[in-house]
């Protein structure tokens, strides 16, 4: 069965490509029919068929946000108006906000998931977590993961935090203060997008299940 999103990857990376040497008020006003056709109308239709299959899986409530264009130029020495990529975010809210991603631009086709940036409580359960038993669990889903394409970005900290040995086992994960998985989506699926976000974000939610056991926010009281 054809995937109703097949033109949404193709379309949108020419009309970026074009906004990119054509970045104005007045060719983005000229051309905002075709934005609102061919980029916004199915980005939002696609977040809409994506969050019936996360709530569906995980009985959880979904949030969306489509980015908009319009780049906050205030306080930027860039002065270009619109952003040259279609930004797409889903917000699983449990009991923990754990986000997942879709992005397109003229050079990449993206998507990711993960906690953006861990709570001061949240971060001193994920140490203890890293820190304990679990921290083997934690490296066995990251690897999984991994040989599925995901790969994380670098961590925050330059060392391990002092209360832990700089040769810990888990020292990596020790010196996080976030935590999120991207991988490319290959040409070969950009005609099926709605079927590879569910897969994506399907294998995603492994990494889901282990932050909401891991940054169990501690009783303060």
């Amino acid at each position: 069965m054809a995937d109703p999103f097949a033109q949404l990857i193709p379309e949108a990376k020419t009309f970026l490509a074009e906004l990119t040497e054509n970045n104005s008020r007045e060719w983005f006003h000229a051309s905002k029919t075709r934005y609102d056709a061919q980029l916004k109308t199915p980005s939002k239709l696609l977040q809409d068929q994506i969050s019936a299959h996360l709530r569906k899986d995980t009985g959880l409530s979904v949030t969306t946000k489509l980015f908009r264009p319009q780049r906050d130029i205030r306080f930027s020495k860039d002065k270009t108006p619109y952003h040259t990529h279609l930004h797409m975010f889903w917000l699983l809210q449990g009991p923990l906000d754990f986000g997942l991603f879709f992005g397109i631009s003229p050079i990449y086709c993206k998507i990711g998931g993960g906690v953006m940036s861990f709570g001061k409580n949240q971060l001193l359960s994920w140490r203890e977590s890293v820190d304990s038993a679990r921290g083997a669990d934690i490296t066995t889903t990251l690897d999984i993961l991994a040989q599925n394409g995901f790969a994380n970005e670098e961590p925050e900290l330059k060392r391990v935090p002092s209360a832990y040995g700089k040769d810990h086992p888990q020292a990596d994960l020790l010196r996080r203060k976030s935590l999120t998985l991207w991988r490319n989506l290959p040409s070969t699926d950009w005609s099926q997008p709605q079927t590879a976000l569910n897969t994506g974000f399907t294998e995603l939610l492994q990494l889901q299940d282990v932050l909401t056991q891991s940054l169990a926010v501690r009783n303060t009281s």
